[in-house]
């Protein structure tokens, strides 16, 4: 079937995120993003369980809130960097689709800088509460705990995993920005 020009289905635009732009930590991200959606079904499976332990035989966990909690915030921070690795972070779409590709391209600078030096500043103070999580004043080390009747260490453990996380934000977003500035469109 021959189609002639202007019928038929329209080439597809590329999309954020479909370039090599990302380079080894998009790809190393895009690899952990199916274990790191896991942690969801793993806090249903506890949350189950919470509920199977407290109403059938009357014997509530004290872990379990608190495990399901930290899963859950673990998932979400992973899924900032998942996002910003697959160059699918919110953009005002109004404007940034009402451009041309030469303004858009502009945009995507501002966009990249913008959040490189916003991620590396939050990174800077995540890693100040991380810090004071992780040693005492004297220097020694010690791991906040959440101070409950389990008092399990994921205060600390959250706040390095979110220090870590924004490193390799402001990383990703750096190389981005790298990269479009190399490329001429």
């Amino acid at each position: 079937m021959d189609e002639k020009p202007g019928q038929g289905a329209e080439p597809r635009q590329a999309a954020p995120g479909d370039g090599p732009d990302g380079g080894i930590i998009k790809k190393a991200v895009t690899a952990l993003g199916l274990p790191f959606s896991m942690i969801y079904v793993a806090a249903m499976a506890i949350l189950i369980y919470e509920i199977v332990m407290r109403y059938v035989f009357h014997a509530p966990t004290l872990w379990v809130h608190e495990t399901t909690t930290f899963l859950s915030a673990v998932g979400l921070i992973f899924g900032g960097l998942y996002c910003v690795s697959l160059d699918r972070h919110i953009r005002i779409v109004v404007l940034y689709d009402a451009v041309g590709p030469r303004v858009r391209r502009w945009l995507d600078l501002f966009i990249y800088g913008a959040c490189t030096v916003s991620a590396a500043a939050f990174a800077y103070a995540a890693w100040k509460m991380a810090e004071k999580s992780i040693f005492t004043p004297s220097g020694t080390f010690r791991l906040e705990t959440s101070g409950t009747a389990w008092n399990a260490p994921y205060p600390a453990l959250l706040k390095l995993f979110l220090c870590a996380v924004l490193v390799v934000m402001a990383l990703q977003f750096l190389l981005l920005f790298v990269n479009k500035l190399r490329r001429n469109g």
